[in-house]
């Protein structure tokens, strides 16, 4: 039996504990649901922070996914990405385990249907959400568990399919899919369902916020900017790069904050080239220490925010300043280009473009989507920029990172920035607040 967790009434006793925190989820000191815990929410409130109203971008999430289904005239979208079961139902079960062991899976119909298949057939991790309708188990069929049964246990859950599509889609034969290992897809084309690509419904789906989600990935990004600083305060000479990276993972867990989907930090010559992985590296004394967040915070809210620090008791040198504001000067230019309207290659081709030194070691994209992960639209640089892969443009609700990587091929040193910014009805909002090393400024 679910329950409607949001018609709680705080107690008449003012003096009470209140049954809802600020985000509209019960105060309950035993729930199984992850949120945010106290710290954060006074953090949030000390800054001005608004926090979203669970109840109703849980509702909004799953009213847009419907809608994007419908769009497309499909019966309904099997999602096995975590990210993508964690927009639609905003429930979650070992997240990063479920990545690589796909066990977890979510069916919405198009009539707002949706049904969950859990690690086991238990709601003990979905009851909170009551637009969460059914919590089964069975859709499991990867050969760990499953072994030479695989393609008996993936025809088996295929048969729910069959069913849940027949009975709420009207008839429509028309599946979404977004990941699904090959005994899944070829039991559910054997039962005449025609399977279509979930990928592109969820990444455009996803890719335009309302102002719930927008609240939260405020609130997300300011909690991580908390953890920074605590991580600039452990860093100096001497220590390692992994007890610098290990605070951000502290910090994050302590304001409810979930998991960090990489390792990328680096100081002194592993700056350079970019994307080494942090280690037992000891920093040593005036280097840079670049990293970039990749981290999934309150809410399940993606922070992606790259700083480079200089560390030590001297003075940087002014190669390092060059690359520095090299690097700053690129991403505050083009974050001018930021407006609702704006196609994708105008951006690709248009603002600050890498000089020649830089266009070797450059960064994989120019600007990226950012929602619950790193999320479509993948803006490239001219170089890397595939005529018709992504001819759309820039709405309000989308949430964009702008970034560089500065280091010249071959070279001692290199810089990373990135900043987090919500696509406006007039133009863009920033909403990182982490400062740049004015050290390195002037």
């Amino acid at each position: 039996m679910k329950h409607d967790i949001f018609s709680a009434d705080k107690p008449a006793d003012s003096g009470a504990i209140p049954t809802l925190k600020p985000d509209g989820t019960p105060n309950d000191n035993n729930r199984v649901e992850i949120g945010p815990t106290q710290l954060a929410f006074e953090e949030w409130t000390a800054a001005g922070l608004d926090v979203p109203n669970l109840k109703i971008m849980r509702t909004q999430r799953l009213n847009r996914l419907v809608q994007a289904i419908q769009a497309r005239d499909y019966g309904g979208i099997l999602m096995y990405d975590p990210l993508n079961i964690r927009f639609a139902s905003d429930t979650t079960n070992m997240q990063l385990w479920a990545a690589h062991n796909p066990f977890r899976a979510c069916l919405v119909l198009a009539d707002g249907y949706m049904v969950i298949w859990d690690f086991a057939d238990s709601d003990l991790l979905t009851a909170f959400n009551p637009l969460v309708r059914e919590t089964r188990s069975g859709a499991s069929f990867f050969y760990f568990t499953s072994g030479d049964k695989s393609v008996e246990n993936a025809e088996r859950f295929a048969r729910q399919i069959d069913d849940l599509m027949r009975e709420h889609a009207g008839g429509n034969r028309r599946l979404a899919v977004d990941k699904i290992q090959i005994h899944g897809l070829r039991a559910l084309e054997g039962l005449g369902l025609q399977i279509l690509d979930g990928e592109e419904v969820t990444e455009k789906t996803r890719a335009t916020k309302q102002e719930e989600e927008i609240k939260a990935l405020r609130c997300a990004v300011y909690a991580t900017e908390q953890s920074m600083h605590a991580m600039h305060q452990m860093a100096r000479p001497g220590v390692t790069e992994n007890d610098v990276w290990a605070v951000l993972h502290a910090e994050n867990i302590k304001r409810g904050g979930e998991w960090i989907e990489t390792r990328i930090l680096a100081s002194g010559p592993r700056t350079n080239p970019w994307f080494q992985e942090c280690g037992p590296r000891v920093i040593g004394n005036n280097e840079l220490l670049a990293f970039d967040t990749d981290l999934v915070g309150c809410y399940g809210m993606c922070a992606d925010i790259s700083r480079t620090w200089f560390i030590g008791d001297g003075t940087p040198t002014a190669e390092q300043k060059r690359l520095y504001q090299y690097a700053y000067e690129h991403i505050q230019q083009n974050i001018t280009l930021l407006a609702p309207g704006v196609p994708f290659r105008e951006i690709v081709f248009g603002g600050h473009l890498l000089s020649d030194e830089f266009v070797d070691s450059r960064y994989s994209v120019k600007m990226h989507g950012v929602g619950l992960c790193d999320e479509w639209p993948h803006i490239a640089y001219p170089e890397d920029h595939h005529e018709g892969a992504f001819d759309y443009e820039l709405a309000p609700g989308m949430v964009i990172c702008v970034e560089a990587y500065i280091g010249a091929k071959g070279g001692k040193e290199g810089v990373k920035l990135e900043d987090q910014l919500v696509i406006t009805d007039e133009g863009y909002e920033n909403i990182t607040r982490y400062p740049f090393e004015d050290i390195l400024l002037t």
